[in-house]
């Protein structure tokens, strides 16, 4: 028997308590990994084989990708990326423990997405399923950080991911967690569950556009929780569903003035949709940060980390108990490996999935920032001017403003607006949630056969593509509205970088000219039908 056989054979036996993961794990088909590790929100429709978000977990190069705001078919390259991982992985784990490999990998990693990010060594890394997932990683980190139990300040919670209400609080947000363990939604985690205040961004008088008194409602749920001799976990957003940032850098500076060591701030980046340098000045002023390699990058959902900086790292001393139901959310792989007396209380849990999303993710990351800096701003701003013009021009759509102070001018490319909203109007009237929901999976469709056209708005009716999921929004007079979202994500502009600044330029416009084909489409779905067909 060869010494791999051995290895093999050692490993398929040893499964002492669910601590060791066998080989053959490893070589279930690579679809079957990429869609696993998560919750339900991953799992394929057993027709479609799609997920949630109506993404394969193999590459289809013929979807046009628009919808990085929710999430991503991925691309050939981070699926080769991916496949060749695991084969390596595989390789050696045939003379090694598969967790021993699996744990180094996964430090690997924490270095590489540090290096895209250009972060100091001291900031850590905690990967996990998903940026839900992160941010309860988030809440159990800032109760060491805090001394005590905090109450959860989500700033933009009308904008933040459908599971945010319950992860907040410290409540399961969903039915299975990603290690595969049933639980009640919503029901609190044992040990962990806390309170939270939401702070909506939605102007309340038009249900469109940013409310113009967001920091002042920041100010005042941060006040009242304090009086009540409570610490505060303030969830701040940059960017939200609809690319929305707040509080404001200046609100940010009166609350570190004011209240120093009683307020912990974790930024929910998963949008991922802010400059390095921007990122990085978050960190140096001890916040936490939420990110994802799905979304602006383009990786396959679901991929979460939490960026964290040495401050809130010094924390894990005082880490006494650990949340009986917080050992249901991580695994001993997901910790970085300086944090070694936390490590050594979490299981051995290898999440295959988990890990080889962000394989691919990093394929994406490193992709995007090896174009030069230069043109990725240059190519968000010709986009974003394009976009813009296309809905305004169209009849049937209308943008949703964004807030008038809502780019930075040291922002690096994100000075531009990369996530462009809009809603829709039928016959002169705003569609309806369902019309708009309707129209939403129909672009994702081959519609030609539900066209009356010629043969030119059939071609056009019958190209697939992903915008954004839709986004409600509540209107003053209690009408529910929605809106959908045309987001431009790293893929497209790492596509369109050519050093022949003549073939860049041009592959910008082929960028321009299928977003205009997208925006047809939705013409043709609002005005030739009376409501696209589910």
């Amino acid at each position: 028997m060869s010494i791999g056989a051995s290895r093999l054979s050692d490993i398929e036996r040893a499964s002492e308590g669910g601590a060791r993961y066998r080989l053959r794990d490893l070589l279930t088909p690579l679809d079957t990994l990429l869609a696993s590790g998560g919750d339900q929100r991953l799992a394929l429709d057993p027709k479609e084989r799609v997920n949630a978000y109506g993404c394969a977990p193999s590459p289809e190069p013929e979807i046009w990708n628009f919808a990085s705001s929710t999430a991503s078919t991925i691309s050939q390259a981070a699926y080769d990326r991916a496949a060749l991982a695991r084969e390596e992985l595989v390789h050696k784990s045939l003379f090694d423990e598969v967790e021993i490999a699996f744990d180094r990998r996964c430090e690997d990693m924490r270095d590489e997405l540090r290096g895209h990010f250009q972060l100091p060594p001291r900031v850590e890394i905690v990967f996990s399923p998903s940026g839900t997932d992160s941010q309860l990683h988030a809440l159990f980190l800032a109760r060491a950080v805090l001394g005590a139990p905090p109450v959860t300040i989500v700033v933009g919670a009308d904008q933040t991911g459908s599971g945010t209400v319950q992860s907040a609080r410290g409540h399961h947000f969903s039915s299975m967690t990603a290690s595969g363990i049933a639980v009640r939604k919503d029901a609190a985690i044992a040990g962990l569950a806390g309170d939270s205040l939401a702070v909506p961004l939605l102007d309340a008088t038009s249900g469109l556009g940013m409310r113009t008194d967001a920091d002042a409602a920041v100010m005042r749920a941060i006040e009242d929780s304090l009086a009540q001799g409570r610490r505060v976990l303030l969830h701040i957003m940059d960017s939200s569903k609809l690319g929305w940032r707040a509080p404001s850098a200046a609100c940010l500076d009166e609350i570190a003035r004011r209240w120093p060591r009683k307020v912990q701030v974790v930024v929910d980046a998963c949008q991922a949709r802010l400059g390095r340098r921007r990122l990085r000045s978050y960190l140096d002023r001890g916040y936490m940060v939420l990110m994802t390699g799905s979304k602006f990058f383009g990786g396959p959902a679901f991929s979460g980390a939490l960026l964290v900086p040495k401050g809130p790292s010094r924390a894990l001393d005082r880490i006494e108990g650990i949340a009986p139901g917080f050992f249901d959310y991580a695994g001993r792989c997901d910790w970085p490996m300086a944090w070694t007396a936390l490590r050594s209380r979490f299981e051995r849990r290898p999440n295959f999935g988990q890990w080889l999303r962000w394989e691919a993710a990093l394929a994406e990351i490193g992709g995007y920032y090896a174009v030069p800096g230069a043109f990725r701003a240059r190519a968000l701003a010709e986009l974003a001017s394009g976009i813009d013009s296309m809905i305004t021009l169209s009849p049937s759509l209308r943008a949703v403003p964004a807030p008038v102070d809502a780019t930075d001018a040291d922002d690096e490319e994100f000075v531009q607006p990369s996530i462009f909203p809009f809603t829709l109007l039928r016959n002169g009237k705003p569609a309806s949630v369902a019309d708009i929901s309707a129209v939403h999976r129909a672009l994702a469709r081959d519609m030609n056969d539900a066209i009356v056209g010629g043969a030119a708005d059939r071609q056009v009716a019958a190209q697939r593509c992903l915008v954004g999921q839709p986004v409600r929004l509540m209107q003053p007079d209690g009408a529910p509205q929605a809106a959908l979202r045309l987001c431009v994500g790293a893929r497209l502009v790492t596509d369109a970088w050519s050093v022949d600044s003549v073939q860049a330029q041009a592959n910008i416009q082929h960028i321009l000219d299928r977003i205009a084909h997208v925006l047809v489409k939705i013409e043709l779905l609002v005005d030739r039908t009376a409501a696209a067909p589910a």
